[in-house]
């Protein structure tokens, strides 16, 4: 009898471990056209703001990448992935950096390049356990598969977090700068970069010193990575990254 039971409860949880992934797949196979309006991290935001009792909306306004100011583009490129055009979803040359770095000092450096980060945004919830890191993993290799380079970086510029409540590039440009994503200047659009590796503590509206110089890396990474000239080669030429 315990052993009939047992054997129920693996079918049963064969079956949910099966629906899952074929219930993903098809997500993030119709993600490939269909634009997400939410996504886990604004789900995460609101729910945040309901428990603290604040009265908030989501800043989110999706543009086309056509509608995206190619400064913008090669501005997240160049600050958070350099090596985006050539990687399958993981820079482990990367990695292998940010451990070292870590390991020598009390700044820590993450690895995660622009398609980890889509997965993230999009299915998962903060956090460094196993179990997240692993649906990370998966999530990241189907949407490599799926969809092409300048679909994730699409998605990416609608739904990264720009500030407190605020996702997607048009929504912080609105916000920060009166202007559309499509006609963000360099400066504006590495400064929005720049403040990515936390835009809790970050802001683009009054950058602080740190910011400010790292706007300033950011722009210099994007003359040496070819601005648009990088862009139009997006998935058809390998791109040589630049050095921190």
């Amino acid at each position: 009898m315990k052993f009939s039971k047992l054997k129920t409860i693996g079918k049963l949880f064969l079956k949910i471990i099966m629906g899952f992934f074929l219930f993903s797949l098809l997500v993030v196979f119709l993600f490939k056209w269909v634009d997400p309006k939410i996504t886990a991290f604004m789900i995460q935001d609101k729910l945040e703001a309901i428990r603290n009792k604040e009265k908030t909306t989501l800043r989110r306004e999706w543009a086309g990448l056509k509608n995206i100011s190619p400064f913008m583009q090669i501005a997240v490129i160049a600050a958070e992935d350099q090596n985006f055009s050539d990687h399958h979803g993981f820079d482990f040359e990367a990695i292998e950096k940010a451990i070292k770095h870590n390991q020598r000092s009390r700044r820590l450096r993450g690895a995660s390049t622009i398609s980890q980060q889509v997965a993230k945004n999009l299915f998962l919830w903060p956090g460094r356990s196993f179990m997240r890191k692993g649906l990370e993993a998966y999530f990241t290799t189907v949407i490599e598969l799926l969809w092409s380079k300048k679909r994730i970086l699409e998605v990416y510029l609608n739904t990264v977090e720009l500030g407190k409540h605020t996702f997607g590039v048009e929504a912080a440009s609105k916000l920060y700068f009166n202007t559309s994503a499509k006609r963000l200047t360099p400066e504006q659009a590495a400064l929005l970069a720049a403040i990515l590796p936390n835009p809790h503590r970050f802001s683009a509206r009054n950058p602080s010193r740190y910011i400010m110089s790292r706007k300033y890396w950011v722009l210099r990474q994007m003359q040496f990575l070819g601005e648009s000239d990088y862009l139009k080669g997006l998935c058809k030429n390998p791109q040589t990254s630049v050095d921190n």
